[in-house]
């Protein structure tokens, strides 16, 4: 009996193993000795791929014939939870002015498995894919499994294969001062994720006759809670390895599911115009909020842009090339933080679109007014930013209030823009996820708060405004190779000309 379930199970995580780690590898590969994000490489090559995939025949549009590739891309909400949970650490950090310890647990490795990966980065990838399927295996497990899931029945199996690899993953080349320890805060973290994802899930039903709020908001008002308490918490292996890995892995697996479906999602009435605002609303509200920090708060450096721009837009690509450590040392450390920040305005966020969901229209009055209270913010930030004079804290401080302001007004603004122009509510929370690369929204629609339909389609329309990226990491390179500044009329051109385009395609839906 027992062989029955494991042998069905073995190729099929093997498969999705062999399908996402090596996007990861390539990409860092290709970049290997540049300034440039993996990120922008995982894009390109996991559309291609997906798309290379559904065109010969060998799967079907959605890659239902891999579901633990389909797993693996619906688990965005675990490597949030680590992002989520660093984020509360240092926020409560900086609030009480207290420093953190100097972390002597391990001493990475140097040395280079495969071209532009160190054998301690190697492992924490690994690690990472079994991380996340054991964790939802065991969530599953616990809380149960959706209507018609076909891995239902090995869950516990799914659990229990992907904690143990990922205990024993340790890199042998990497110095840990006290294995047994770190060990255990291993177990400890996947313990704690397993805990977020059970009480974020009950909160969740338990609101939801009131407002069906989704999982992702509570998850990470209990994480950052959980972070902000156990400040003093110096990270074990699981930590590290979500932080470092986890967002680039569920990335690959989602532009995998994504580039099967883009000849199917091109057909289908309304898609051109959710895919028209998701590419062109990468580059307005990415090159615009850059334009606005460079012009009027004068912090066009690298430190400032890209943990500002990850945070206020809750992006994926970039929160997760700044938690990797891909742009600077001050970037990897304020991005936790500013992702946090704006989160705590999801609740207004997810409130009024859970609102809207629930009576099938934009609710225009109080979006309207949160996006007035956006552009307050983001007004008062340039004030504070101007101020900052290159003070660490100052510097923090105003981008607190850049991320919390230019969030409401991205949402509210672009949902507002599209509705009024004539798209329905959830094809536009569909276009609004893509034109930022929101995270938050991405996950809620994964979990079906806009329909099944938006739920199946959320795949590739997140992904194809990726390719974008390549100009995004492109931008962020460049700025890196020229010691942390942008090219300010460059930037002021793309934000003008994502303006322009933005505009165009809301007045285009009908």
């Amino acid at each position: 009996m027992v062989y029955t379930q494991v042998a069905p199970m073995i190729g099929p995580m093997a498969y999705a193993f062999a399908l996402t780690i090596p996007i990861v590898l390539i990409a860092r590969s290709v970049l290997a000795g540049t300034k440039y994000s993996p990120i922008l490489i995982v894009v390109v090559f996991g559309l291609f791929m997906g798309f290379a995939l559904r065109h010969t025949g060998m799967v079907q549009p959605g890659l239902k014939e891999f579901p633990f590739v389909v797993m693996t891309a619906n688990v965005t909400i675990i490597a949030l939870i680590a992002s989520f949970f660093a984020g509360g650490q240092e926020l409560y950090r900086i609030l009480r002015g207290i420093e953190a310890k100097p972390d002597e647990q391990v001493v990475a490795s140097s040395e280079e498995l495969v071209l532009g990966t160190t054998s301690t980065q190697f492992v924490f990838i690994i690690r990472a894919f079994f991380l996340m399927l054991g964790i939802q295996g065991l969530y599953r497990t616990i809380a149960g499994a959706p209507a018609g899931d076909v891995l239902a029945n090995v869950y516990p199996l799914i659990g229990y294969v992907g904690i143990i690899l990922s205990l024993i993953l340790i890199d042998p080349k990497a110095v840990v001062k006290d294995k047994r320890l770190y060990i255990k805060k291993g177990f400890l973290e996947i313990v704690l994720c397993l805990v977020i994802l059970l009480v974020s899930a009950y909160i969740t039903k338990f609101v939801k006759p009131t407002i069906a709020l989704p999982q992702i908001f509570f998850a990470m008002m209990v994480s950052a809670s959980l972070g902000a308490i156990m400040h003093n918490w110096q990270f074990g292996p699981t930590l590290r390895s979500l932080l470092f890995a986890g967002i680039p892995v569920v990335l690959a697996a989602n532009f995998l599911v994504g580039g099967t479906l883009i000849a199917d999602a091109f057909a289908i009435e309304g898609m051109n115009s959710v895919m028209a605002y998701g590419f062109f609303g990468q580059v307005f509200w990415m090159f615009g909020g850059m334009s606005l920090l460079i012009f009027l708060g004068k912090a066009n450096h690298v430190r400032n842009l890209a943990p500002g721009m990850a945070g206020s837009l809750s992006h994926t690509g970039l929160t997760g090339a700044c938690t990797a450590g891909d742009m600077g040392d001050k970037a990897a450390s304020r991005a936790p933080i500013m992702i946090n920040v704006p989160f705590f305005g999801h609740v207004f966020v997810f409130s009024i679109l859970a609102m809207s969901a629930q009576q099938g229209e934009m609710a225009y009055f109080w979006g309207g007014l949160v996006a007035l209270v956006g552009i307050a913010l983001t007004a008062w930030s340039f004030v504070l930013l101007r101020k900052a004079n290159g003070s660490d804290a100052a510097e923090v401080k105003g981008l607190l209030f850049f991320c919390f302001g230019w969030q409401l007004t991205a949402v509210f603004g672009g949902l507002m823009l599209l509705c009024l122009g004539g798209m329905p509510i959830n094809d536009a929370a569909m276009a609004k996820s893509a034109g930022i690369s929101h995270f938050g929204l991405f996950a809620a629609v994964q979990e079906g708060m806009f329909g099944t339909r938006s739920a199946t389609l959320i795949p590739f329309i997140f992904a194809m405004p990726f390719l974008v990226h390549p100009l995004v990491f492109g931008m962020f390179g460049k700025a890196m190779e020229n010691g942390g500044k942008m090219p300010e009329k460059v930037v002021y051109a793309l934000g003008a000309t994502g303006f322009v385009a933005v505009v165009l395609a809301a007045f285009m839906i009908n």
